[in-house]
């Protein structure tokens, strides 16, 4: 039985040919993730914002959000966010924190479930999630330094195993996935809480390791083929990756276009940012972290120990023969 095989092995892809326009296109994309999440903002969740949160699901068709929008501020909860969420007869429903202990947090919640009951006859509630301003406030903080120093830390270690030129690469390919998928909440408008943090750790070490596969071959090649020029030579690397990158790539992603189509709605925003990471972290591996190795200069022979003067002066006194003569 012959093994399947996705990418022949005498694959030969100009991926180089098209770096410019691949990275005007990313650069531009990035620019409007960064003008989205400044316009449109990012819908945070409870975790980052605080407030109590409850998902209602209705057993017939879902009332227009204004009506719901309408009932529920007859509760006398104060201002509420309603957005649909996961389905087309479930919505999200996010009011202020009370002020108080945790014993009024529990009745404005008893409150708010025994509301929306008596408004919408037959619909299921969850359980009331409640987080306060000051913890939300600290989540949000740690959350944003988790992703930063993940981001630093890696470019660090790849500085460390390959060269400054690669770190550089690894950091802006990173940037770019975490960007685009930023901008992709700020578009979607779907919620942000702690879960799309994880994602985005996630996608963040699997773009690394993509990156790092992609960049072991060049620094192989590198030291193999001393002649060859740079770009044949990049592509020669991709090429020889490309096999195990659209595997690895596309299996996953099956994995998580079927667990977005069947899941939980709970997980359903992590599934999302998944997708769009991992396919745009084999992108950034491929037209993002290798072609910015051509515009900073490496070379083959960029990381090839240089002679001093001095030390090839005495290898040619070492190399005269008796006879004054240079062997």
């Amino acid at each position: 039985m012959r093994l399947l095989k996705l990418v022949p092995d005498d694959t030969n892809i100009h991926f180089l040919k098209w770096r410019n326009v691949a990275m005007a296109i990313s650069v531009l994309m990035i620019i409007a993730s960064i003008a989205l999440v400044a316009v449109r903002g990012l819908n945070l969740g409870v975790d980052f914002v605080g407030g109590q949160s409850v998902r209602v699901e209705f057993t017939g068709a879902m009332p227009p959000i204004d009506e719901i929008r309408e009932k529920v501020g007859d509760i006398g909860l104060g201002e509420a966010t309603i957005q649909q969420f996961g389905s087309d007869k479930a919505v999200s429903i996010r009011t202020a924190l009370p002020e108080g202990d945790k014993a009024a947090a529990d009745r404005a919640g008893k409150r708010l479930v025994d509301g929306i009951h008596k408004a919408f006859p037959g619909s299921k509630t969850g359980s009331v999630e409640t987080v306060s301003g000051k913890v939300s406030d600290e989540l949000l903080r740690t959350g944003a330094l988790s992703l930063a120093l993940a981001m630093v830390a890696i470019s660090i270690y790849i500085w460390i195993r390959f060269e400054w030129q690669f770190g550089v690469g690894a950091l802006f390919a990173l940037f770019h996935d975490v960007a685009l998928t930023f901008g992709f909440f700020a578009l979607t408008q779907l919620q942000f809480d702690l879960n799309i943090v994880a994602a985005l750790l996630t996608i963040i070490g699997y773009s690394l390791n993509d990156t790092i596969v992609v960049y072991d071959r060049i620094r192989e090649n590198l030291k193999k083929y001393r002649k060859m020029q740079i770009i044949p030579l990049l592509d020669l690397s991709i090429n020889e990756t490309l096999a195990r990158t659209v595997m690895t790539s596309f299996t996953m992603l099956i994995a998580l276009a079927v667990l977005l189509w069947v899941g939980p709605d709970v997980i359903f925003g992590f599934t999302a940012a998944m997708l769009l990471g991992i396919f745009v972290g084999t992108y950034s591996s491929i037209y993002m972290s290798a072609p910015i190795l051509v515009w900073l200069k490496v070379g083959p022979d960029s990381f090839v120990p240089r002679t001093s003067a001095a030390t090839e002066g005495a290898e040619r006194i070492a190399s005269k023969n008796d006879d004054g003569a240079v062997v």
